[in-house]
């Protein structure tokens, strides 16, 4: 399924994902600045990205442990996730993300 991230620049990358793959592991895979540093454990928010407000309402909800670690993550806004907490599915088909700076 079709993926777009756009960077901080404003550049787009369009990228493929499959079912039941990590959103952090596609931008990883295309070369996108997502560190990943606690590999989806929920310890940092190094993976930190911002959902367009359109997309946002087809996420299932952050879990608590989420919302306490995007609390951390500089430049979060209202449509802020990880994307080691976002699972593909064919409901999340052009989803479109930003990477912050």
């Amino acid at each position: 399924m079709r993926i777009v991230f756009r960077q901080a620049d404003g550049d787009e990358i369009v990228a493929d994902g499959a079912p039941g793959e990590r959103l952090l592991h596609v931008g990883q895979r295309h070369g996108l600045p997502l560190e990943g540093t606690c590999e989806g454990e929920l310890a940092c928010a190094t993976c930190h990205v911002i959902v367009d407000a359109d997309d946002f309402a087809r996420l299932p909800p952050a879990r608590e442990e989420e919302e306490d670690m995007l609390d951390l993550a500089y430049g979060a806004t209202r449509t802020s996730r990880l994307s080691c907490q976002i699972v593909l599915d064919e409901t999340l088909a052009g989803l479109r993300v930003t990477v912050p700076r």
